[in-house]
């Protein structure tokens, strides 16, 4: 039994695991399995399971910030998980980009201080690319409205400096900021772990922060349906891995 995410190799047999970070969409990822089953949750790690096509999947929020993710990464490993992609949301750094709007990062600014902890900073923070290209190939089979590119993971909304910060890397080119992704990608590497971060653009490039977010909880239409795509686009991403893998 893993000591923060209270799940087991008896548990479930999952190679695959879905992570959001809000404990609330896992009972909502939920709905897209069939037989699902809630594992429980202890602090902010709420864990369910069921099955897409055949495939058993893990689901399991992993909180705010880098430091939970890494713990929830480290102890899905100890029990069988070998592949984990990200559900999560961002704020947009490029103007082109719209509410619901699905960005497949294929790496991450790590401007946060897990990464750091784990590796130097010159360390790259990248999905895996085979994962990265099956996402991409899905999303235009399945006429989801997504993007390829690299996001900046970042440790708070709050300091001094954002309007700065966000002009900075949105004039490098880096598509969205979200608060997970360069753990996921720098602790899967370190790990021999296969990792991919689906994000939910839920804040326009200059917009209103707490609006956007408050409209994000209440389910706004686009931020709604923007989660719902990449759901679907993780699941079936999956199904057509796993059957790759049994060829």
């Amino acid at each position: 039994m893993q000591p923060h995410i209270r799940l087991s190799k008896s548990m479930t047999s999952a190679q695959y695991a879905l992570l959001p970070g809000d404990p609330e969409r896992v009972d909502r990822i939920a709905r897209f399995l069939d037989d699902p089953e809630m594992l429980g949750q202890n602090r902010e790690f709420r864990a369910a399971r069921g099955w897409y096509q055949g495939v058993e999947i893990l689901v399991l929020s992993t909180g705010i910030g880098g430091p939970s993710t890494a713990i929830a990464i480290e102890e899905l490993r100890q029990i069988g998980v070998n592949t984990l992609i990200r559900i999560g949301s961002c704020g947009a750094l490029q103007d082109a980009l719209a509410l619901g709007e699905v960005i497949i990062a294929s790496g991450a600014v790590a401007d946060d201080g897990t990464s750091k902890t784990y590796a130097p900073v010159s360390y790259p923070a990248c999905a895996d690319p085979l994962l990265t290209a099956m996402l991409m190939q899905q999303a235009k089979q399945m006429k989801i409205p997504a993007v390829c590119g690299l996001v900046r993971s970042h440790d708070s909304f709050y300091t001094d400096h954002e309007a700065e910060l966000d002009a900075e890397w949105s004039g490098r080119g880096i598509l969205g900021a979200d608060m997970e992704t360069a753990a996921l990608m720098t602790v899967g590497s370190l790990r021999g772990l296969r990792t991919a971060s689906l994000l939910n653009v839920v804040v326009a490039h200059n917009g209103c922060l707490g609006n956007s977010i408050n409209n994000y909880v209440q389910q706004e239409t686009l931020c709604q349906l923007g989660e719902e795509r990449q759901i679907s686009l993780a699941l079936q991403a999956i199904y057509s891995d796993s059957q790759q893998g049994e060829q």
